[in-house]
């Protein structure tokens, strides 16, 4: 873009916030921005990290190269959601509606740029995920709408309303899909203490993990005396959680906004977004938004004329899960170590810099746009009880379709899972839903229907937490899964209090301790384990009521969870040494069906541990008490002779 069309542009985007609109010429512009209706041909590439990981970068490379010489215009996007199905590539011929494909590869770009170019339709395209109802354009015929598509139908997108659709380093373009707008009318209108009082009747709570009410934090906040400071936390540290990082690659104008409308809410001048530097697409379009919102008078010194002002700055952490927590991220951001510190006094009262500081996450934050221009009683109807709203979700693991979810609050967990997620693949059935990260826990099959809601959560012995979502079907070790989540909390525990940094490392030598065969243990480790066992409950207890933060106090959740409801599974470890699910190596137990060994010897040869003896061409035997359990010997038998107890 040349810098007089930047001008222009920037000219017609504060003349949209001023509340200069109604022109024809701002009507067609905006009609431009949106897309529904354009002059040449159009290739929009989902280019968020999860896009370019399945491939998006190297279609890119492709369409960067031919776009020019066919005249067709290039655009990236963020991601639209679906991420089972990218690389995602649409094509918007003029006077037609925005077509998308799925699985798009190198060898589909010449049959793409064809059909952008000249409308028509050839054998070598890759296969369609759905058309975008736009009006005035007409559809293509014989072809799924994309808002039909079992995975979209179901949703109720507000926070990703517009990712996968704009191209995130337009400003021009969220002005015109209503980005500012919010902002704008309330920095004018000049109440802070009006916007506090619409988002606690919104009732908005924080996205982040813990459901405190949004707007009665922001309350507290305004009781103490200033200066205060605002902050974003982006530190999005849980294991398959990936909200945070979509929302900012896909539509960073909605989280700048939220941003300052909260900075506007407790009168704060300044603003920090935390975020971690493994997210270096997110940072940079970030920094990227912050650009143009200052040059547009969106931030800085007299924002939009007014006497209002918000410096904005961005702190990359280093990927510290303990970062997460409020205080710790203090610590963080002033050059400490990133480790939590005793509350009161609370980040309210005194934050960074000794400054009473408010600290929302990102989901939290792109909540406010919308919420501001549907008010707060239209967005409160979406919801159930004291969660209203809507609940981004980063479905993962073992389901058909996965990807960001975003539901109403409430709606069943089965709804998800088979509705969105289109159910456990390969013929297996669903065994558990991990949520909420390593502070949340497992929900089984029998509760499959409850509701995702801060409260009906709880019930069950899980949270909401910030969004992730794993499905696990039959194959799964709950035992190992909560070994691996005590692992993982562990080794990130900051160590500063003793039930934390000692409690986590002795829940996991107890997990290990039943997860290992009798051929390991020696001396009184039998007594050694059967006594872990007796104490697991107790000691994660613990841990709970004397950890400092609240990622400590949360970190025995998956165990008590399993406990809870996959008791028979930890007995059948303890009392019976099998591993019901076939996935702890030590409890297995290999033997060969002499009917069907034909003597070959190929196990033998696979064998580390020379476990396996028997002549060539005669049945061979597994010496148990030499078996390590690797499995070499599973693969490497061509009769299936191997079987596994």
């Amino acid at each position: 873009m040349t810098r007089a069309a930047q001008e222009v542009g920037r000219m017609l985007v504060q003349e949209v916030l001023a509340g200069k609109g109604a022109g024809l010429e701002l009507k067609e512009w905006g009609r431009r921005q949106r897309r529904e209706d354009v002059d040449h041909p159009l290739i929009l590439v989902g280019a968020g990290t999860c896009g370019i990981s399945a491939g998006a970068d190297r279609v890119l490379a492709s369409l960067r190269q031919l776009c020019p010489e066919r005249g067709v215009a290039l655009v990236e996007v963020g991601c639209i959601g679906l991420c089972s199905e990218e690389p995602l590539v649409d094509v918007q011929v003029p006077g037609l509606c925005r077509l998308g494909f799925r699985q798009v590869r190198q060898s589909h770009v010449e049959a793409l740029l064809e059909l952008a170019a000249t409308g028509r339709w050839s054998s070598g395209l890759p296969q369609v995920l759905g058309q975008f109802a736009q009006e005035g354009l007409r559809p293509w015929p014989d072809q799924p709408f994309i808002h039909d598509h079992a995975f979209f139908a179901p949703q109720c997108r507000r926070v990703l309303a517009n990712c996968g659709l704009v191209d995130p380093d337009s400003l021009e373009e969220a002005v015109a899909r209503g980005a500012w707008s919010a902002f704008a009318r309330l920095v004018k209108q000049g109440h802070p203490e009006r916007v506090v009082d619409e988002v606690e009747a919104s009732g908005l709570r924080g996205r982040g993990g813990g459901g405190f009410p949004t707007g009665r934090k922001w309350r507290l906040a305004r009781l103490q005396p200033g200066p205060r400071i605002f902050i974003c936390n982006a530190d999005e540290g849980d294991p398959g959680a990936f909200m945070d990082r979509a929302v900012i690659e896909g539509d960073p104008h909605r989280v700048l906004e939220g941003l300052a409308i909260g900075a506007l809410a407790i009168e704060a001048e300044e603003a920090w977004i935390y975020i971690r530097a493994e997210y270096p697409l997110a940072i940079r379009r970030l920094e990227r938004a912050i650009a143009q919102a200052r040059e547009c008078g969106l931030l800085g010194n007299k924002i939009l004329g007014t006497r209002h002002r918000l410096d904005l700055h961005i702190k990359k952490g280093a990927g510290a899960f303990v970062c997460g927590e409020e205080t710790a991220l203090i610590h963080s951001i002033e050059g400490k170590r990133g480790m939590p510190r005793p509350r009161p006094p609370y980040p309210v009262e005194q934050g960074l810099f000794g400054r009473p500081t408010v600290i929302n996450n990102v989901e939290t934050l792109a909540n406010l746009p919308g919420l501001f221009q549907l008010g707060a009683k239209a967005w409160r109807e979406q919801g159930q009880g004291e969660s209203r709203g809507t609940k981004v979700f980063a479905l993962s693991g073992h389901v058909r379709r996965t990807g960001l979810v975003e539901v109403a609050m409430g709606v069943p967990l089965r709804r998800i899972v088979e509705e969105i997620g289109g159910g456990v693949p390969g013929g297996r059935s669903f065994k558990a839903a991990q949520i909420g990260g390593p502070s949340g826990g497992c929900v089984p099959g029998h509760l499959l229907d409850v509701g995702v809601d801060y409260e009906s959560l709880r019930g069950v012995g899980a949270m909401m937490g910030s969004g992730g979502l794993v499905v696990m079907d039959d194959s799964t070790c709950m035992v190992d899964v909560a070994r691996y989540f005590m692992d993982f909390i562990q080794r990130e525990s900051c160590g500063k209090c003793i039930p934390c940094r000692e409690g986590t490392r002795q829940l996991k030598a107890i997990l290990d301790g039943i997860s290992r065969g009798r051929r390991r243990e020696e001396g009184h480790g039998a007594l050694e384990r059967f006594q872990g066992v007796m104490g697991l409950e107790r000691l994660s207890r613990v841990i709970q009521d004397a950890s400092l933060c609240g990622l400590g106090q949360s970190a025995p959740s998956p165990v008590l969870s399993v406990l809870r409801h996959f008791r028979e599974e930890v007995d059948a470890h303890v009392y019976q040494r099998r591993c019901t699910a076939r996935v702890c190596p030590d409890l297995l137990l290999f033997r060969i069906e002499e009917e069907l060994c034909s003597g070959c010897t190929a196990c033998v040869k696979a064998c580390p541990s020379g476990a396996i003896v028997g002549s060539r061409k005669a049945p061979h035997h597994i010496i148990a008490e030499a078996c390590t359990g690797c499995g070499s010997c599973l693969s490497r038998c061509p009769k299936g002779a191997i079987q596994v107890d």
